[in-house]
């Protein structure tokens, strides 16, 4: 297998972020997909710049590649989850996360990372769909000119239920130097495509990848084996398509078992093409119920 791999730490948000960093390489992961959050790499930190250099160099040492994830939930506002969005009504909100957009991506300059991920938001009750677009286009033409002239890869994710839900909603937005960042069980979620066609069908676009279970209808990422999604058929494709960027990992509620998982997920990668994985059980005693 060519592919390489890496695991988002919005997966590990229990573990201090270098704890995070060194069970994601010992497991023998590429990369990592590094959501920056209030407890990891703190973006509006006083010192976040020192940080930023001091993370690079450790993600240096330990041999990993990275992408830059953007969906912490109440970076921006703690009585609010993933609020403000690029279609709030209020433009003083819209620029506050236009401003963090771009604080992500002067950090993933810093880390040399392959892409830096984002999403549109959700609208709220009352705004026009038509209007919101504009800001959306607005905002994402802003980001993607200053992502550019930092020599960094923006990637916009459709996301079940936002603004922005489907590939094909990507793709009528066209705006110039958005590269699109896949997430293959959102494919099994809006019914839109197959997770392997969408691969191939957006293939020249494809800035970044992220890959789980996930059953057909239904947004809760599922570790592999526990949900409907073709993994092997989606690692064809992506070998078909000579992909050579990081396939990253989202398992957003496994933080509670992030020991067993950042090993467990690798290893079914490895192995669900040769037969299936011969992998334990895991004692499903110890699950918790997710929380969104």
């Amino acid at each position: 297998m060519t592919l390489r791999f890496a695991y988002n730490t919005n997966g590990a948000a229990n573990h201090r972020l270098d704890d995070a960093l060194e069970l994601i390489a010992e497991a023998g992961y590429d990369g990592v997909a590094l959501t920056l959050d209030i407890h990891h790499l703190d973006p509006f930190a006083e010192e976040w710049a020192r940080e930023a250099e001091r993370v690079a160099s450790r993600l240096e040492r330990l041999g990993l590649g990275s992408v830059i994830e953007t969906g912490a939930r109440f970076l921006l506002d703690p009585k609010h989850k993933h609020e403000p969005t690029l279609v709030t009504a209020d433009a003083t909100a819209r620029a506050r996360r236009v401003g963090f957009l771009k604080r992500a991506i002067d950090i993933g300059a810093i880390l040399k990372s392959e892409a830096v991920s984002f999403w549109a938001g959700v609208p709220k009750p009352g705004v026009d769909p038509d209007a919101a677009r504009v800001w959306l286009r607005a905002g994402l033409s802003e980001v993607a000119a200053y992502a550019a002239e930092q020599g960094v890869v923006p990637c916009l994710e459709p996301e079940p239920g936002m603004l922005i839900e489907t590939l094909d909603d990507y793709a009528a937005l066209a705006v110039p130097g958005l590269s699109l960042a896949l997430d293959t069980g959102h494919c099994l979620v809006t019914g839109e495509r197959e997770p392997s066609a969408a691969v191939a069908e957006f293939a020249d676009r494809i800035g970044t990848v992220a890959i789980e279970d996930m059953a057909r209808g239904v947004h809760v990422h599922l570790p592999f084996g526990e949900g409907d999604m073709d993994v092997p058929g989606v690692l064809d494709a992506l070998e078909a398509i000579h992909f050579d960027r990081l396939v990253c990992v989202e398992l957003s509620r496994e933080s509670h078992r992030a020991d067993v998982m950042i090993p467990q997920a690798l290893a079914y990668l490895r192995d669900c093409r040769r037969g299936g994985p011969d992998l334990p059980p895991l004692d499903t005693t110890i699950r918790e119920t997710p929380v969104r």
